[in-house]
């Protein structure tokens, strides 16, 4: 786990067969904005389904937000994937 000012990285208790903890996320402040990754949406693509065309196009990759402006709404909506994420990964034992 990383807390910093400018960076929160998350891991899970679960431990990978490579004896790695399992990543779950992390929010990082650049110059251009704050990146926001989920894993569970690599895992769990499924999880994207119900994101609004807004929020997809602020995607890079298969996980990663870019978000350069504070949006209310889109803070909002990346809040409640992170919580059915969050929810998918203790289903499969993660957390």
């Amino acid at each position: 786990m990383t807390d910093q000012d400018d960076h929160l990285y998350l891991n899970t208790p679960h431990i990978q067969k490579n004896k790695k903890p399992l990543f779950f996320g992390s929010v990082q402040v650049k110059k251009g904005g704050v990146s926001y990754h989920l894993m569970p949406l690599y895992t769990h693509p499924e999880l994207l389904n119900d994101v609004s065309a807004a929020l997809k196009k602020k995607m890079s990759g298969k996980s990663c937000f870019n978000i350069a402006a504070s949006d209310e709404a889109l803070i909002k909506e990346l809040a409640a994937l992170t919580k059915a994420a969050y929810q998918t990964y203790k289903k499969a034992g993660y957390v």
